[in-house]
């Protein structure tokens, strides 16, 4: 498995490396500048086709996987992902992709999945549901496509600082492939670990400096790539609760969820239309920003690079519970209400200015300062 690692990871990051030292060639149609919406926080024009060196990492690891010892085929994947990959990809290059036909791709991904891998969801440990599922092969299709749209568009909902999107894939990967070797399922491990390099590789030239950007077409791609993987992890093995998947995914499935109540039915707002409330963008003005407070260029990226990891730490309580109980679905339940509760009062202090001062590290530090300057 390290070879497959390896090749991910090495190919990945030599792909970034191209991508950044030639970035003046291609700016003009593949940059994200600054100001350029309300969720754009960052310095300078920026790549933000991340998808591309890890889409191109991961299909090096499948090349291993395929061409080594292992002898794994891996196409019938890799064409399930093209759909999402590609409509992220466009929308990258062309900004033309609304999100409702970029939710389609995913639900086209789902349909290949069922088609090429048998990736269907046919227990949700409700025993009536389970029977309908099992029974009802539409039913399952139109479950599956929601599972897989889902997990695939939240993904890119949280894909919004540097090494925010990318860290937090590693950790639900790491638990996947955890479970999956767990199980004895190799090949669904072996997935695991070339999208694992395949991200590592991008992610050190995306956090902490930015350099480069996952774009939609890296969102997308990981997205349907962590749903796929556990729509056949429960699919195929039967002692894994499929509780355990969700709450690995519920920290941006949460969010998505949220973002469109409290776009729709809070503010009377299209769902689709982008903001600077979800809770990562409260967490960068009114916590982290407060650290350094200043618009030059190393300190956006500083503060930039800050808010990722209270994201980190918020994930890791849904998703290390959820590798202890991977196959107990009272407990998983119980987790993911508590999760559901705890982001709701962490969201609520935010927006009501009651943040308590540990929670803004360097808040002290940065007081002296104003003093002294004033």
């Amino acid at each position: 498995m390290i070879k497959i690692l390896s090749a991910a990871l090495i190919v990945s990051w030599m792909v970034c490396f191209a991508l950044i030292l030639f970035k003046h060639a291609h700016q003009h149609i593949s940059s994200d500048h600054v100001d350029s919406g309300p969720q754009k926080i960052h310095h300078g024009a920026t790549p933000r086709i991340g998808g591309v060196p890890i889409f191109v990492g991961l299909l090096a690891g499948f090349l291993v996987m395929a061409l080594g010892e292992w002898h794994f085929n891996c196409w019938p994947l890799m064409i399930t992902l093209l759909p999402a990959w590609l409509a992220g990809m466009t929308e990258d290059f062309t900004k033309r992709v609304s999100p409702f036909k970029r939710l389609l791709a995913a639900f086209g991904a789902a349909l290949i999945g069922m088609w090429l891998l048998d990736a269907r969801l046919v227990r949700i440990a409700i025993p009536f549901v389970d029977h309908w599922l099992n029974s009802y092969l539409l039913l399952s299709a139109v479950v599956t496509m929601v599972a897989v749209g889902g997990i695939t568009h939240a993904m890119n909902i949280i894909d919004g600082f540097n090494g925010l999107a990318g860290v937090i894939v590693v950790m639900i990967l790491s638990a996947l492939a955890y479970v999956s070797n767990e199980v004895g399922d190799v090949f669904l491990f072996a997935q695991c670990v070339a999208l694992i390099g395949a991200t590592i590789g991008f992610l050190f030239w995306n956090y902490p400096r930015g350099s480069i950007f996952a774009g939609d077409g890296g969102a997308y791609l990981w997205g349907v790539m962590i749903a796929e993987i556990s729509v056949l992890l429960i699919h195929r093995n039967p002692q894994v609760s499929p509780w355990f998947p969700l709450l690995l995914v519920i920290y941006p499935l949460w969010e998505t969820l949220f973002s469109i109540y409290r776009r729709k039915i809070v503010r009377g707002l299209p769902v689709g239309l982008p903001d600077a409330i979800h809770l990562h963008s409260l967490i960068y003005k009114r916590l982290v920003r407060r650290m350094v407070g200043s618009k030059e260029a190393v300190h956006m990226i500083r503060r930039n690079s800050l808010t990722s990891p209270y994201l980190w730490a918020l994930a890791s309580f849904s998703i290390v519970p959820a590798v202890f109980f991977w196959n107990d679905t009272k407990f998983l339940l119980f987790f993911a209400g508590v999760f559901i509760l705890f982001y709701g009062f962490l969201y609520t202090m935010i927006v009501r200015f009651k943040v308590k001062s540990w929670m803004v590290v360097g808040n002290k530090r940065s007081g002296r300062k104003k003093k002294s300057t004033s």
